[in-house]
């Protein structure tokens, strides 16, 4: 049953306001990339509501069951069966898509990872592609809010690989990948959305 399926209460919160920039820069999309899938309660709900989009979920190998036990119970049809992707592991298991979309993901990997995120991207995503991130981040190496500052530390803590990334440093490695910064949304809870755009 649905009750007792893995559970994210940030996705609950978050996925409304995602979806409403969602509408407008994936109105022209018809195939999505998740990296991170996690509960899949994202994946879920934006196939619900963006019909016209092919979904595709993705994440490690030992969330993937997690996943299809979501999918099995309350995915529409156009929410694909989920690939296991590793971001490290090119490359990748998806030969091209019109949009990739990840959320709550880069604080959590390595800096490393992060690279090999964008790499990735790059080799997946058509000409005029887009890409669009939300999370938390830091702008010329400061946080947003105090609230952030905290994040980061329990992080770091946590996993010293692991930290609120610095939009610069993440521009730096979209534009390698030939995207154009396009748009950066003020969200809830000191939170992203970032946007970019392949020519």
């Amino acid at each position: 049953t649905s009750a007792m399926l893995e559970h994210s209460d940030a996705c609950e919160r978050n996925k409304q306001p995602i979806l409403e920039i969602l509408k407008t820069v994936f109105s022209n999309v018809d195939s999505v990339l998740e990296i991170g899938s996690g509960t899949a309660q994202h994946a879920v709900f934006f196939a619900q509501q963006l019909p016209h989009i092919k979904w595709l979920p993705s994440d490690l190998e030992e969330n993937i069951p997690a996943i299809k036990a979501r999918l099995k119970l309350e995915a529409p049809g156009n929410v694909c069966s989920p690939v296991i992707l590793d971001v490290k592991q090119q490359p990748w298991p998806v030969t091209a898509t019109q949009a990739v979309f990840t959320a709550n993901s880069l604080h959590i990997m390595s800096w490393k990872c992060v690279q090999h995120f964008f790499r990735g991207v790059g080799q997946v995503l058509n000409r005029s592609g887009v890409l669009c991130i939300y999370g938390p981040f830091k702008y010329t190496n400061e946080f947003t809010s105090e609230s952030n500052r905290q994040f980061d530390l329990w992080l770091k803590q946590r996993d010293p690989f692991s930290g609120i990334r610095d939009f610069e440093a993440i521009n730096s490695l979209a534009e390698e990948q030939g995207l154009k910064h396009h748009a950066d949304y003020s969200m809830p809870a000191n939170n992203q959305m970032l946007l970019w755009l392949r020519d």
